[in-house]
C-alpha cells in the first residue's frame, strides 16, 4: 500500500454526470495510487458503474476532472481508456469461449511479421507473449487450447492478463467474484496481491465485505450518486461502512413492527432445507417454513437472497444439501415440479422475468395456472377473464380491463398482476422476491397488507427485500445472510438496527 507520500496515478475531482434532468452522480471523487487496492463500496444505485463507464469513457461526463499522471485526460471511448492505461475486467468476462485463450489475450492486436509487420499474424509471438502474461499472474495453462475448456475462474484470470496487455497503470475489476468459490476468490486475491506488489493501482468494486477487508488497502463509499467518504479499510469496520452506506448510525433505533397474524409454532415445517447450497452461488444453508409463517430473508446486496429463492424453485440445481416439503425428500430439476408441491415465486426482475408486456393482463395471470395444468386442459377464454377480474377485485389491481396490456399498467399494478399469476395456482408457499421494488409508497403498503392478509389465510411466505423496515414489518423470522452464507437469524419483532448489527458482526 502507498505510503502517503506518492501522488495518485489517477484522480477524480467532482466527477458529474446527468441524464436529463436526472442527476445520477454529484460531486465523485476518487484517488488511487499505485501499489495499491481501492475498494468501491455502495448500495445497488450508488452509482458504481455510472462512475465506472465514466472512468472509462463509455460515458461522457457532465462536469468535473480526472487526471492520470497528474495531466488531465477525456476518454471517449473504452478504446482510448485502454490507451492511456485505464483496462476493466466486468463481472461477466467479455471473452470469446470459441477462440484460444492467446488469441483472446490478444485480440485486436495480434503481432505481425513480415513487411513492417503489415502482412500475417505472428501466431509464435502470440503464444510465446500470451505465456508471459499468464506467467505474470501466476497461471501457467496451455494458450492454444479453447478459452471455453477452461473453467470460469481461469477466464476470469485470462480477462486480467488481457487488460494487463493493454494497461499498466490502472486495473478496473467490476465484481469479478461473483462467479466463483471460496477457493478461486483466493487465487484471484493472490493475483491481486502479485500485481499490488508490481506497483499496479487497482480499483475493486464489490458486494462482499469478506472479500473486500482481505485485500483492499482503502474504501471509498458512495451512495445515492454522492461521494460520501474515503478512509483506510483498516480504520472503518463493518458497522462504520454500513452506516457509511445506508446515511444513518446502526445507533438510531428503528421502530419495531406491529402485531403479526398468529401460526402455528409448533406446527412441523411445510418446506425445510438441510445444508442445501450450489458452488459458487449459495454456502449450505438450513431454513425452515410452516404454514402461515412468513419467513424474511434479510442481507446487502450480493448476500445470496435471490440464488436462495432460485434454488428452492428448481430454477438452480444444488450440489450439496437435502430439500423437504412436508418432509418428504424432494429434487425439483425445474420449477414445474416445484409448482406440483404448491411452492411459487414471484422473481426478483419484474419487467424481464415476470410480466409480458404485450400480453393482456388477463393473459398474464393465466399463465402459471395454465402452465401448471399443461396440455391435458386448456383454460377457456370465459375462464381466464372470470379469474383475472377476481384477482382485479381481490388485489385492487388498477386497469381499464383485464384486456389491457400489462406494459401499460403502472409498476405497483403489474406487481399486483404477477402475484395474482401465482396465487391462481393456489399454492402452499409463495416466495416472494423484490415484490415492492420500484413501485410507489401507496402500492408497497397494499402489497404488504396482502402478504400478512395471504399468512393469516394459512399460506407460507418467504419475503425477500432490499428494504429492511419491509422485512422487519411482516416477518415472523428473520433469516439473515450474507456473503452468500446465513449469519443467523432473529424473531420477529426485531429491529432493522439490530439486523445490521447482525450483517456487520458476521
Amino acid at each position: 500500500m502507498t505510503d502517503g507520500s506518492l501522488s495518485p496515478v489517477l484522480e477524480l475531482r467532482g466527477i458529474h454526470k446527468q441524464f436529463g434532468s436526472i442527476q445520477v452522480l454529484r460531486d465523485v471523487r476518487l484517488n488511487l495510487y499505485p501499489g495499491e487496492i481501492h475498494a468501491l463500496m455502495g448500495q445497488n444505485g450508488a452509482g458504481k458503474s455510472t462512475l465506472i463507464k465514466v472512468l472509462t469513457g463509455v460515458l461522457p461526463s457532465s462536469g468535473g476532472e480526472m487526471f492520470l499522471d497528474g495531466q488531465p485526460i477525456h476518454p471517449h471511448s473504452p478504446l482510448d481508456a485502454q490507451k492511456l492505461g485505464i483496462s476493466t475486467v466486468y463481472q461477466e468476462v467479455n471473452l470469446c469461449p470459441n477462440l484460444s485463450v492467446a488469441e483472446n489475450v490478444f485480440a485486436g492486436r495480434y503481432p505481425r511479421c513480415g513487411a513492417a509487420q503489415g502482412f500475417r499474424i505472428d501466431w509464435a509471438a502470440v503464444n510465446r507473449r500470451a505465456e508471459e502474461l499468464l506467467g505474470r499472474i501466476g497461471l501457467d495453462i496451455d494458450v492454444t487450447r479453447l478459452l471455453s475448456s477452461y473453467s470460469v475462474a481461469v477466464q476470469q484470470m485470462v480477462a486480467i492478463a488481457r487488460a494487463l496487455g493493454v494497461s499498466s497503470k490502472v486495473l478496473i475489476l467490476d465484481e469479478p467474484t461473483s462467479s466463483l468459490d471460496d477457493d478461486e476468490v483466493e487465487k484471484l486475491f493472490e493475483v491481486l496481491r502479485r500485481l499490488r506488489g508490481e506497483g499496479l493501482a487497482i480499483v475493486f468494486v464489490t458486494h462482499f465485505f469478506n472479500q473486500m477487508y482481505a485485500v483492499s488497502d482503502r474504501i471509498t463509499v458512495l451512495r445515492n450518486g454522492s461521494w460520501i467518504g474515503e478512509w483506510r479499510a483498516a480504520d472503518l469496520g463493518p458497522q462504520a461502512l454500513i452506516a457509511a452506506m445506508l446515511g444513518r448510525e446502526l445507533a438510531a433505533q428503528s421502530a419495531r413492527p406491529a402485531a403479526l397474524p398468529s401460526f402455528d409454532e409448533a406446527a412441523p415445517a411445510l418446506l425445510q432445507t438441510e445444508g442445501l447450497g450450489q458452488a459458487g452461488q449459495l454456502q449450505a444453508t438450513d431454513l425452515r417454513v410452516r404454514a402461515g409463517e412468513v419467513v424474511g430473508i434479510a442481507g446487502l446486496l450480493g448476500a445470496g437472497r435471490t440464488e436462495l429463492a432460485r434454488l428452492l424453485f428448481g430454477l438452480e440445481l444444488p450440489d450439496r444439501g437435502v430439500l423437504k416439503v412436508d418432509g418428504r425428500t424432494m429434487s425439483f430439476s425445474n420449477p414445474a415440479d416445484a409448482i406440483r408441491e404448491g411452492l411459487a415465486l414471484c422473481p426478483e426482475e419484474r419487467k424481464t422475468d415476470g410480466i409480458i408486456a404485450e400480453l393482456s393482463v388477463r393473459e398474464n395471470i393465466a399463465l402459471a395456472l395454465q402452465a401448471r395444468l399443461g396440455t391435458r386442459r386448456f383454460l377457456s377464454h370465459a375462464e381466464q377473464t372470470e379469474m383475472a377480474e377476481r384477482f382485479v377485485k381481490s388485489l385492487g389491481i388498477k386497469t381499464a380491463s383485464v384486456e389491457t396490456p400489462i406494459g401499460l399498467l403502472s409498476g405497483g399494478n403489474q406487481q399486483k398482476a404477477m402475484i395474482a399469476r401465482w396465487l391462481a395456482t393456489e399454492p402452499r408457499l409463495l416466495i416472494l422476491d423484490e415484490p415492492t421494488r420500484g413501485i410507489d409508497v401507496a402500492a408497497k403498503q397494499e402489497i404488504m397488507e396482502e402478504i400478512l392478509r395471504l399468512a393469516k389465510a394459512g399460506m407460507a411466505v418467504i419475503f425477500i427485500s432490499s428494504e429492511m423496515s419491509e422485512v422487519v414489518r411482516v416477518a415472523h423470522r428473520i433469516v439473515v445472510l450474507r456473503d452468500r452464507k446465513k449469519v443467523g437469524e432473529l424473531p420477529g419483532g426485531s429491529t432493522e438496527d439490530e439486523v445490521y448489527e447482525m450483517i456487520a458482526a458476521a
